[in-house]
C-alpha cells in the first residue's frame, strides 16, 4: 500500500524543507516529491514537521516494571535491592507486559527503534520470543541483543553455559533473520558478568553471523578497578586483549576510560551506546563524548532500563547529552544540537546496521511528526535546535515504523493504552522495596 504524508516541513539532510510529500510504500520511503496537487487520500500534517524517528540504542525492557523503586539508591544498592530481586518476579507474561510497556513508552515519546539488552532467560529463548511478539504488537522496531551471561553471583536465570548461549544466540538470530522489524545481535554481558570464554563466543557469534555485539563497559568506577584485580588490565585494554575490540562492538555507557582506551576504541573502530540519564540517575559519572568523538568513535544514544533513568525518552537524551558535556568541560559549545540529533538518530540506526534516521528515499519509513504549534517550540528561531533543547514529549503527535501509522494525535493506534496500564497496575501492586524477597 503506498501512503503520501504532506507536512508542513520534512528534515532532511539539506535542512527543512517544505511543499514536500513522503511517498511511502513497502515499509520504505519510496520518494520525496513537491506537491503539484493533494489527493484525496493523503495524510495531511498540517501544522506539523517531520522529522526522522529516533533510535534507542540501549535499553532493558522489563525494567520499566521497577520504576520508582530504587529511586534516589546508588548503582550498587539498586541492583541489589531492586534490580535482582524484581527481576525474579516476572514470569514470561510480566516480561511480555513490561516490554509492552516500555514499547509504548517509547513510541509516545518518537522512539521508532528500541534496543533491549535482554537477560532474563530462563534457559532458553522463549522469554525472548515473548518480547519479540511484544514489539511486533506494540509496533516498534526492535533489535533484541540476546545476552550471554555467566557471572555466578548473578541471578540463575540470567545464566547459561558458555556453549548453550552461543547456540540459544545463534539460533535466535536465525529465527529472525528474514523478520521486517526485528532483528537479534549477541550481547556478553560485561567484563564482570561475562567470563573471558563468553565474550570471545559473543564475539565470535556476531563475527559469524555479520552482526554487532553489544556489551556493558566502564559504567562504573568499580567496574575497571575490578578488572584490574581480575584480569590485569581495565576494561577496554582487558576487551582488546580478548580481541574483540573492533568495529562490531558496541560499548554501553563507558564512563570511566582514560586517554588511552578511547584511543584504542577509535583505533580498532569500536563504538558506543551513550546513556546520559542514566548515569546521572545512578551516579555514575559523565562519559567523555567530544574526547571519544575527536578519536573516531561512533556514538549513539540510549535510555537505559525504565528504572534506572525513569524516563524513555531519546529526545531527552539528546538534551542531556549536549548539556551534561558543556558543564564537564565548561564550554556552552561542546556538542551542538545538531551532533546530539544525529547520535539519536542516523548514528544509532548504523550503529545497528538499519536503513533508518535519515528521510530520504530508500531509507525505512521510520517517522515522527510534531506539532508546529506547540508552545515548547515557539518563539520559532531555529527549529532543530528547538527540537533538541527545548521540545516538549507533548509535541510528539504521529508515528510511523515500517510505514504503520503506531501512534495518531498523540494515541497508540495498536495497543489499548488504558487496558495496558491496568495489567500493569494489578502486576505491581504493593510492590516495594520492603516486599522484595516476598
Amino acid at each position: 500500500m503506498t501512503q503520501r504524508l504532506v507536512p508542513d516541513l520534512v528534515l532532511t539532510d539539506a535542512g527543512w524543507q517544505s511543499g514536500r510529500v513522503v511517498v511511502v510504500e513497502g515499509g520504505r520511503i519510496a520518494a520525496l516529491e513537491h506537491v503539484h496537487r493533494v489527493w484525496p487520500s493523503d495524510v495531511m500534517l498540517t501544522g506539523k514537521a517531520l522529522l526522522p524517528g529516533t533510535v534507542n540504542a540501549h535499553c532493558h525492557t522489563f525494567q520499566s516494571l521497577l520504576r520508582g523503586l530504587g529511586d534516589d539508591l546508588d548503582f550498587m544498592s539498586w541492583r541489589d535491592r531492586v534490580l535482582y530481586p524484581f527481576s525474579e518476579k516476572l514470569d514470561r507474561a510480566g516480561i511480555a507486559l513490561g516490554a509492552a510497556f516500555a514499547f509504548a513508552e517509547l513510541l509516545l515519546h518518537g522512539a521508532t527503534t528500541c534496543v533491549d539488552f535482554f537477560y532474563l532467560n530462563d534457559d532458553g529463548n522463549e522469554n525472548a520470543e515473548a518480547v519479540i511478539d511484544a514489539a511486533r504488537r506494540v509496533g516498534i522496531r526492535l533489535v533484541l541483543a540476546r545476552t550471554m551471561y555467566d557471572w555466578e553471583c548473578a541471578p540463575r536465570r540470567y545464566c547459561d553455559t558458555v556453549d548453550d548461549a552461543a547456540r540459544r544466540t545463534r539460533a535466535l538470530v536465525a529465527a529472525h533473520e528474514g523478520d521486517a522489524t526485528a532483528r537479534v545481535q549477541p550481547a556478553p554481558h560485561s567484563p564482570h558478568g561475562a567470563s573471558p570464554a563468553m565474550i570471545r563466543a559473543g564475539w565470535e557469534v556476531a563475527e559469524t553471523e555479520q552482526v554487532p555485539f553489544h556489551i556493558h563497559v566502564a559504567e562504573g568506577r568499580y567496574e575497571g578497578q575490578r578488572t584490574l584485580a581480575e584480569h590485569g588490565a581495565t576494561p577496554i585494554r582487558y576487551l582488546d586483549a580478548l580481541g574483540v575490540l573492533g568495529p562490531r562492538m558496541i560499548g554501553v555507557h563507558g564512563v570511566w576510560l582514560d586517554d588511552d582506551e578511547i584511543a584504542r576504541m577509535g583505533a580498532r573502530g569500536a563504538a558506543l551506546a551513550y546513556c546520559p540519564s542514566s548515569n546521572m540517575f545512578l551516579g555514575d559519572g559523565i562519559t567523555r563524548i567530544p574526547e571519544l568523538l575527536a578519536a573516531g568513535v561512533r556514538i549513539a544514544l540510549g535510555t537505559d532500563g525504565g528504572s534506572a533513568n525513569n524516563r524513555l525518552s531519546v529526545f531527552e537524551e539528546m538534551r542531556m547529552a549536549s548539556l551534561l558535556q558543556r558543564v564537564r568541560l565548561l564550554d556552552g559549545s561542546a556538542l551542538d544540537a545538531e551532533r546530539a540529533f544525529a547520535m539519536g538518530t542516523r548514528a544509532g540506526a548504523a550503529l545497528l546496521g538499519l536503513d533508518a534516521g535519515v528521510i530520504e528515499p530508500g531509507k525505512l519509513a521510520d517517522l515522527v511528526a510534531v506539532n508546529l504549534e506547540d508552545p515548547s517550540l515557539h518563539p520559532r528561531t531555529d527549529l532543530l535546535k528547538s527540537v533538541v533543547y527545548a521540545m516538549s514529549p507533548r509535541a510528539v503527535s504521529d508515528v510511523w515504523v515500517h510505514g504503520r501509522h503506531v501512534v495518531a494525535s498523540g494515541r497508540l493506534t495498536t495497543v489499548d493504552e488504558r487496558e495496558l496500564l491496568a495489567r500493569v497496575l494489578e502486576l505491581t501492586k504493593g510492590w516495594s522495596i520492603s516486599t522484595a524477597a516476598r
